[in-house]
């Protein structure tokens, strides 16, 4: 999907030919004298638009415009959360008609975060996955005109919401696909793709360099799979090496059985979704390879699956970690921290101005958070500002969780310095402390998104974010900044 930003006010914008024609009109609008605004004016008067949020009038072949179809979306105060209801509903009703051609016309001048918010709803309400059935109908928008009053005071929001959208999109594409479909193996030459962009390089490391680095705990997850396990590492340079990089870990477990500690049958296909970190890293890169900024960012992806073979590791197992720490593992349906511990000490060599580590974790924080944020963890206040903000601008919502000591004493054991699990209560804290003790030597967040990575139901799909969230992140270190 295309998309293209012009200038265009409701005076000219009956000129614009196109299937359907939207336009976002908030509380208390008042049209001029043109015809679109006459349009406007006759349905608010006669109150075939009600005045509320979300509100929808659809009018075919509308007298004196160019356009095939023409529905106007009421706003209301034009809030992020009314843009993103007025245009969601607006995709649902002109969906099945299949247009090719939308114009979508803002009456006001926009702000960065109502581009945005309209932009990847857009994109979210007309997203189809169609990669494994065999006779799908594709997304039938190709080409979305954006117009607003005046659009050169948002060229450079406008660029990196697009970017946002295509690695959103991408995010999605390889959380949907089926586990046999996604792999290590798949997910390492997606990211090698990747590096034919400019200024990305992608490294794959297999599994006899991944025990050289001494990574036991990453190998124990990966025993029990006939699947080769995959660490990858991706460098974007977009500004000289003395710039230390922001690096982001994903975590890549491509399906979660629970290994040995096998998991309920119940929904178990959405195991799959358990490589959505990784995902939103490939995500990310996407966008930063559109958008070629002035900052250093590394992507490191632990991949592989947890599986019940016969080498498996198992319950009560130790095994040695890359940062010499002993770990017992006494759940091994706990394995992501596993995997991402390893990859935590090996960030320590890039000397990194912060690490940011993704992850679908614990049922615990879906409990906690349900679907709408994500868990974020941090005791570095810099990135707890610079992540609430990212998080506020995208619209892609984390909820600031505790990191106190106390809640590390149940991850004490008599045969280990660590086990990977304590009890159930604050099952998503105990988990990032277990992770926080990898991170010594630079400041760490983590976003725990079992609760946002995906949906279940009738709406089953992966959700694509944090893309958003890690995008406004990693960018708002432009010029030294954050």
């Amino acid at each position: 999907m295309n998309f293209e930003l012009l200038t265009l006010d409701l005076a000219t914008a009956g000129h614009e030919k196109c299937d359907v024609f939207l336009v976002l009109l908030p509380a208390g609008f008042k049209p001029g004298k043109n015809p679109l605004a006459s349009q406007i004016d006759k349905a608010l008067k006669a109150g075939d638009l009600a005045n509320k949020s979300a509100s929808l009038l659809d009018i075919y072949r509308p007298a004196g415009l160019a356009c095939a179809r023409l529905v106007l979306v009421h706003v209301g105060e034009a809030k992020a959360s009314d843009i993103g209801k007025g245009v969601q509903a607006a995709i649902a009703l002109i969906k099945p008609a299949k247009p090719k051609q939308i114009t979508l016309c803002f009456a006001e001048t926009p702000d960065s975060q109502t581009l945005h918010v309209a932009l990847t709803t857009l994109a979210e309400a007309s997203y189809v996955y169609a990669t494994t059935l065999s006779k799908a109908e594709a997304r039938s928008i190709a080409h979305v005109k954006v117009g607003v009053p005046d659009s050169a005071c948002l060229a450079a929001p406008f660029a990196q919401t697009v970017a946002a959208v295509h690695g959103i999109e991408l995010a999605k594409e390889w959380a949907n696909r089926p586990a046999n479909h996604a792999t290590p193996s798949h997910l390492a030459r997606a990211a090698q793709a990747l590096a034919k962009s400019p200024r990305i390089k992608c490294e794959v490391h297999n599994h006899k360099e991944v025990e050289k680095l001494g990574m036991g705990a990453f190998l124990a997850v990966a025993k029990g799979s006939a699947e080769p396990l995959k660490f990858i590492e991706l460098h974007y340079k977009g500004v000289g090496k003395n710039q230390p990089p922001v690096v982001l870990v994903g975590k890549g477990i491509t399906f979660d059985s629970g290994g040995i500690s096998i998991k309920p049958s119940a929904e178990l296909d959405e195991m799959k979704y358990d490589m959505c970190g990784a995902a939103s890293v490939l995500g990310v890169f996407r966008a930063l390879a559109e958008l070629q900024p002035a900052i250093n960012v590394v992507g490191l992806i632990p991949s592989c699956e947890n599986l019940p073979g016969s080498r498996a590791v198992k319950p009560g197992d130790v095994v040695t970690s890359m940062s010499g720490q002993t770990i017992e593992i006494l759940n091994t349906d706990a394995e992501g921290r596993l995997v991402l511990c390893d990859v935590l000490t090996y960030a320590e060599r890039f000397k990194p101005r912060a690490v940011l580590d993704i992850a679908t974790l614990t049922g615990a924080c879906v409990i906690a958070l349900g679907g709408v944020r994500s868990g974020f963890f941090s005791t570095d206040e810099a990135m707890m500002a610079a992540i609430a903000k990212a998080s506020e601008s995208s619209q892609d919502l984390c909820w600031p969780m505790p990191l106190d000591d106390d809640y590390a004493e149940g991850l004490k054991t008599s045969f280990a310095d660590v086990a990977n699990v304590a009890g159930r209560p604050g099952g998503a804290i105990t988990a990032a402390k277990f992770l926080q003790r990898f991170t010594g030597k630079y400041p760490w967040g983590h976003l725990d998104i079992a609760g946002s990575g995906w949906k279940s139901g009738k709406a089953k799909g992966a959700t694509g974010r944090p893309v958003g969230l890690l995008l406004h992140y990693v960018l708002s270190f432009q010029g030294g900044a954050a």
